[in-house]
């Protein structure tokens, strides 16, 4: 719970799922959390790449490109994260230049003031303590986040990469199979 005042909020961290967090929508997933408060928090899950591309679920936007999974809260809205020029304008700024674009932004003026840009269908939300509680829990880890963890190649493999380089036993976590029973 966030009863203790001292505790800080895990707006842009990371939450790595631990293997103990078998969610069929969390397994493995690494989540850039974008707001955590007492009110409860909500964020996007890196590295799950959806079936469809942004061009053939929202034409209408004007881009293309990979579109993921952001979670599973409203699977029919999309969010847009983007490395701003400006970090004003950015909608929810989370780090840095980091931040989604404000609801009715137009889209298709991305390439003018954004760097980067990620597509998101939904988005992971809990609500209040919910969060804390599965932190302390042990489902997942928070660790620092970096752009490339956003907007980086080969999402797929985030899970394990942001591991490793961590070091000690979160790099061996990173190398234990889906199913240890194959070990």
């Amino acid at each position: 719970m966030r009863d203790d005042p001292a505790m800080e909020t895990l707006r842009g961290q990371l939450l790595v799922a631990t293997p103990a967090l078998i969610d069929p929508n969390f397994r493995r997933s690494v989540v850039l959390i974008g707001e955590h408060s007492e009110e409860g928090a909500l964020g996007v899950v890196l590295n799950r790449p959806a079936a469809q591309t942004i061009d053939e679920v929202a034409p209408e936007v004007g881009q293309e490109g990979a579109l993921y999974v952001g979670g599973p809260v409203q699977p029919g809205s999309l969010l847009v994260l983007a490395e701003f020029e400006d970090p004003s304008d950015a909608g929810l700024l989370i780090v840095d230049r980091i931040g989604f674009t404000s609801p009715g932004a137009d889209l298709a003026v991305l390439d003018g003031w954004a760097r980067q840009v990620r597509f998101f269908a939904g988005y992971a939300g809990w609500g209040p303590g919910q969060l804390d509680g599965e932190v302390e829990n042990g489902d997942w880890i928070p660790l620092a986040f970096v752009v490339d963890d956003a907007f980086g190649i080969e999402p797929e493999t985030l899970w394990p990469r942001v591991l490793e380089r961590q070091g000690g036993r979160l790099a061996l976590l990173a190398r234990m199979p889906d199913d240890p029973s194959v070990n």
